[in-house]
């Protein structure tokens, strides 16, 4: 007599893709807390995890979370009816969302949010420097939030030290998107003027204005900043700084440089100038905070990579093949840098000495 048991079914192993991370950072009373609050309890269909910061403008959502003995984590994770994880830290948010990716196949985004005084470039370097983390999660942007009220003078503060102005700047200066929030409260003037001192740190990130941070998610989620799959979106933004012209009327030496190269460029030349750039402080007196571009190779008329590269850490992104030819520009190379006194001549003398070197 036959045997009727089926044989057992092979294990498929789930296709899990890595989780976007969007660090949301500001000044202290921008409005960081407000615009994860809103997402937390706002009605949408997607599935977000929240990691909010203990040490922020707190909020009723944290305070209903248990803190753990370890002062690490909170030891609950609050699960809202909109699909959406809530949990809070007061140190290690990189831990958080070690934690929280046990919770894999709950939600699509993580928001981490930083303290008001806190520098987050060095926070997405974590993303690239912790191979495990690096597997499961990508970084996807950094969003700084504005005071629209009070922005400029929040970033003019007199402090007994210079690191709050200075990671206000630094907070601007990464920004993958400027959200100028609290817009209702200001005059025409102010947000003009505060538009005006925004664009003048960082002229290559898109502002968008909103009272009390209610922003349409399509906005904040999925902008690839650090991806080739944000190719478009990445030329957008340059044509948008080749367009500006306008200068902070505010004495800052923290500034946008963009330049165009006639010819392709080798990956050794991409790397070599990069390195140069962030880690043998090429530029000094010049320092570098941020830097993009899109890389035509020499010899593959369709290939493009991207450089991404945050102080000191740096990447190049291959772009995938659908996107090669879209929105194709007239320069084989563009770039952007952001930093403080950076000069264009300077960048384009030394990327110039680059391809001699290697020539």
């Amino acid at each position: 007599m036959e045997s009727d048991e089926e044989d057992a079914p092979e294990l498929i192993e789930a296709d899990l893709k890595p989780v976007p991370v969007t660090i949301v950072t500001g000044f202290l009373g921008s409005g960081k807390t407000t615009l994860l609050n809103y997402i937390l309890t706002e009605q949408h269909t997607k599935k977000i995890a929240v990691v909010l910061n203990e040490f922020g403008e707190g909020s009723a959502l944290e305070k209903s979370l248990t803190v753990g003995q370890n002062g690490e984590l909170f030891e609950e994770w609050l699960e809202l009816r909109n699909g959406c994880l809530c949990c809070s830290v007061k140190d290690n948010g990189v831990k958080a969302i070690e934690n929280l990716m046990q919770k894999r196949g709950k939600f699509d985004y993580i928001l981490l949010e930083t303290t008001g005084l806190a520098d987050p470039g060095p926070i997405a370097s974590i993303f690239w420097l912790d191979s495990d983390l690096g597997s499961s999660v990508y970084l996807d942007g950094i969003i700084t939030v504005i005071d629209g009220k009070y922005g400029i003078q929040n970033h003019e503060i007199n402090t007994e030290t210079e690191t709050t102005v200075n990671a206000a700047e630094r907070q601007i200066a990464l920004a993958d998107l400027l959200i100028l929030n609290k817009a209702d409260l200001a005059s025409t003037d102010e947000l003009e003027k505060l538009e005006d001192f925004v664009r003048g740190l960082n002229g290559a990130s898109e502002i968008v204005k909103t009272e009390r941070c209610r922003i349409n998610l399509d906005k904040i989620l999925d902008l690839k900043a650090y991806s080739g799959d944000g190719l478009d979106r990445l030329r957008r933004l340059m044509d948008d700084v080749s367009k500006f012209k306008g200068k902070s009327h505010l004495d800052k030496d923290i500034n946008t440089v963009t330049f165009e190269w006639p010819t392709p460029l080798s990956e050794e030349v991409i790397n070599l100038f990069a390195q140069k750039i962030l880690w043998e402080n090429a530029l000094q007196p010049a320092s570098v905070i941020r830097i993009k571009g899109i890389i035509k190779l020499p010899g593959k008329e369709n290939v493009l990579i991207m450089l991404q590269g945050v102080y000191e850490m740096y990447d190049l992104q291959a772009v995938p093949e659908p996107l090669q030819g879209a929105g194709e520009s007239g320069s084989p190379c563009r770039f952007i840098i952001i930093g403080r006194g950076v000069k264009r001549s300077e960048v384009e003398d030394l990327l110039q000495r680059c391809i001699e070197d290697l020539s």
